[in-house]
């Protein structure tokens, strides 16, 4: 009766969360005949915690002692589960007058393909934070940047996975469809993507192997670490050496797919460039010859390009599977295999790779490893020409970023 003499209205259940310190205070929750209550010292203050939650009798508590949620029953108004517990009660143990609060996350499971790890910081005035996710050499495996953050609780979904891929953008005309940009979904847009049909779910990074992590939160400057640890998933059969080499693969694919997509961002970036070329020469209708020159690069720059992504990727939509999978789609569709799945494929992170996928990724790499020899040729030998004869003729020559041989200053697309 003590513990719940506080609250306004008589409870009609109450339960106390699962402390990891049983001679700490404990996490207190409380519903009565209109709301939900928590507090976080034993019962002796009391707050309402009513975010999504309406206004109902509530007629059971729940704490679930693996994942520290509180699911709350209502009459008549349904189930509601609160995620992560972990802030309220850790919220004791931290300065209210401190300006910024990093509470340590939650030990997690790593789950294919769900699993996720909550990060939690508390603020005392508006500012633009940064968070980076460290592996136990300290090197980067995550970074959200010039993240806006609002005074009080403050919370970030993490989904266990390394940096995404660097996806293509294409910035021309659609070789089939010269009203592309007409279309409403790209209308006013500066570049758009290649699309098929399940490739979203391969466009993600790699998963990250159980292990211990450590969150790093930067403010005005300072930085603020906890540590995080990931668990195998109870489900999971693999040995850490077969998730290790999961991960490695996963790795490769994941920078060849940069690699293939740098290269053809810079070409599309360059043959937007020659787009505009040839119709100010169309327009003034005196450099013949300039325009010619002007039409031969686009065309080998055309044929660098299409190395990587098919003619039916560049009109943005392979609905049709008219065409062979290039350099591109052939990494992307297999990452979904070797990683977290695809479409209907059901994905390979919780197994070691195949020998299978190890063949077809050295297949893949022997197209990419000659697209990337016909693109240092294009870069380094024909655009240097190229340019020279455009200034020769008054026109402005082209600028391009080589990633790969940093032969040429330019402007990096955005």
């Amino acid at each position: 009766t003590k513990i719940i003499g506080g609250l306004p209205t008589g409870p009609l259940a109450y339960v106390r969360s699962v402390a990891e310190d049983p001679n700490k205070k404990g996490l207190l929750f409380a519903g009565t005949g209109n709301a939900f209550y928590y507090s976080s010292d034993d019962g002796a203050n009391w707050h309402a915690m009513q975010a999504g939650l309406p206004h109902a009798p509530v007629t059971w508590i729940e704490v679930q002692k693996t994942f520290h949620d509180v699911v709350v029953s209502t009459y008549g108004r349904g189930i509601y589960i609160l995620d992560d517990i972990t802030p309220l009660e850790q919220r004791a143990e931290h300065s209210t007058d401190a300006q910024v609060n990093l509470y340590k996350p939650l030990t997690v499971y790593r789950i294919v393909p769900g699993g996720h790890a909550f990060i939690d910081f508390e603020l005392k005035s508006p500012t633009r934070v940064n968070l980076a996710i460290l592996d136990a050499q300290g090197k980067p495996v995550r970074e959200y940047k010039n993240i806006a953050a609002h005074p009080g609780l403050n919370r970030r979904s993490w989904d266990l996975r390394y940096e995404p891929p660097k996806l293509v953008k294409l910035r021309t005309d659609a070789p089939d469809n010269p009203f592309i940009w007409d279309e409403p979904r790209f209308r006013h847009a500066d570049s758009r993507p290649i699309t098929h049909w399940g490739i979203q779910q391969a466009e993600v990074g790699p998963i990250v192997t159980p292990g211990k992590y450590t969150v790093r939160l930067t403010v005005a400057g300072k930085d603020y670490n906890e540590p995080l640890e990931i668990l195998k998933s109870p489900k999971t059969t693999a040995s850490d050496a077969d998730l290790s080499a999961s991960l490695k693969m996963q790795l490769r694919i994941r920078d060849d797919i940069n690699e293939t997509s740098d290269m053809v961002n810079q070409i599309e970036w360059m043959r937007k460039q020659v787009e505009d070329v040839q119709k100010m020469l169309r327009a003034e209708n005196g450099k013949p010859d300039l325009l010619k020159s002007a039409q031969g690069m686009d065309q080998r720059m055309k044929n660098v390009e299409f190395e990587l992504i098919s003619k039916t990727d560049a009109n943005s939509d392979d609905k049709y599977y008219v065409e062979p999978y290039k350099v591109y789609l052939n990494l992307i569709w297999l990452n979904g295999e070797v990683g977290t799945g695809a479409g209907d494929v059901a994905g390979g992170a919780d197994f070691a790779p195949t020998q299978t996928s190890t063949l077809v990724l050295e297949s893949i790499e022997k197209d990419l490893t000659k697209a990337q020899g016909d693109y240092r040729a294009l870069v380094d030998k024909e655009l240097p020409a190229f340019n020279r004869a455009m200034l020769g003729g008054g026109v402005t020559p082209l600028t391009a970023v080589s990633n790969s041989t940093k032969s040429q200053s330019g402007s990096e697309p955005k």
